[in-house]
């Protein structure tokens, strides 16, 4: 065995173990899919422009030690993501703050919006029993039904009700006047683009791509003493319980003779006749208008099937009990680690991404 470990990904989990692991001096063998490193996060240069392959990645974090980490291998910028959603013919500022409740209501003060919002919001003596209900304690029914509902169901391709309560949590709703996004303390694009990032990150470790770990398994165990998976974990096991549902999007990415097409980087459709959810223009992640050009990607929500790229695993009550059986699994495995969004079945951002490999380092360093 010629490596301490065999690492299957090269996405943000796998690149994270590897670059912690080699730093503590052990040797590993990384090894992807894909013919590129960087997994879902991967950029592309086109026509000047860095572009997000599989979708737009904005990275940000309160935690210091996962920011200095990043920083090690790039630059970053002072991108703030303050999406736009359109609707109706009118343009409403996300995530929901002072703009949005005044574009919506015409109110001015959060006294005002949250007196709007107290008379609109659903209330229960239970807990949300899924997303519908959660948005409507959250912002009543004039939000929810403008930039909630076709929205989810587009990007989803489920209906609401049949959604768990926890993914609409995530939005943020806020009585300010701040349309950032994420209220976060570091945030912002590796200048130069994501994936010099992670070549960086695995400078001087081993990596083969466009390799099919399943395909030969035993071929590629026998090169270490242990492996970590970060694919997805039915797949690992065959798919013997059952296969677990992502959100899977198709990218319609054209270039276009203008210096600045929508003057955003990114605008979402909130309206069920629209098919695509959100268009994402490249070129402002990094704030440069100079190319005469620049490359548009419309983000159409696709149905799942297995030979799709995963994207975002939908943790409703069905897919976690399959999980449930295939996580027992991988808790009796002695030489298997599994870590990632797809191995993990979580809805990770890459922040908790990076903190669930260092956590698993430190659980193996003990």
């Amino acid at each position: 065995m010629s490596y301490d470990y065999l690492i299957v990904g090269a996405g943000v989990f796998g690149s994270t173990f590897a670059r912690l692991a080699t730093d503590a001096g052990k040797r590993c063998l990384v090894i992807d899919k894909r013919p590129h490193v960087a997994g879902n996060c991967y950029t592309e240069n086109q026509h000047g422009i860095n572009v997000h392959v599989f979708g737009p990645h904005i990275f940000h974090c309160n935690d210091e030690n996962i920011w200095n980490f990043v920083n090690r291998f790039a630059k970053f910028n002072n991108f703030r993501n303050s999406p736009i959603a359109f609707h109706g013919g009118k343009a409403y500022s996300l995530p929901f703050s002072m703009y949005t409740f005044n574009q919506m209501w015409g109110v001015l003060t959060p006294e005002e919006a949250q007196a709007k919002i107290e008379s609109q919001r659903l209330k229960l003596d239970r807990e949300p029993a899924n997303l519908e209900e959660q948005a409507l304690i959250l912002v009543g029914p004039d939000i929810y039904e403008t930039l909630i509902r076709d929205y989810t169901r587009k990007q989803w391709q489920k209906d609401p009700k049949d959604l768990p309560a926890s993914i609409i949590k995530r939005l943020p709703v806020r009585l300010t006047w701040d349309n950032n996004y994420f209220n976060d303390k570091y945030q912002g694009i590796p200048i130069g683009g994501y994936t010099a990032l992670f070549q960086n990150m695995l400078d001087g470790i081993d990596v083969e791509l466009s390799v099919d770990y399943l395909a030969d398994i035993d071929h590629w165990n026998a090169k270490a003493k242990q492996v970590v998976f970060t694919g997805k974990i039915d797949e690992y096991y065959g798919f013997r319980f059952g296969e677990l549902e992502y959100r899977s999007l198709r990218f319609d990415t054209e270039v276009i003779e203008t210096s600045n097409y929508q003057g955003n980087a990114v605008i979402n459709y909130t309206e069920a006749n629209v098919p695509w959810t959100r268009i994402i223009e490249h070129k402002h992640f990094e704030n440069d208008l100079k190319t005469p050009v620049s490359v548009v990607t419309k983000e159409i929500p696709d149905t799942w099937s297995r030979n799709k790229t995963p994207y975002y695993p939908i943790g409703d009550a069905r897919n976690m009990a399959i999980f449930k059986q295939y996580e027992a699994l991988a808790e009796a495995e002695s030489n298997l680690i599994f870590g990632g969004r797809l191995a993990e079945y979580q809805y990770y951002d890459m922040h908790q991404v990076i903190g669930s490999a260092i956590a698993k380092i430190r659980k193996i360093q003990q």
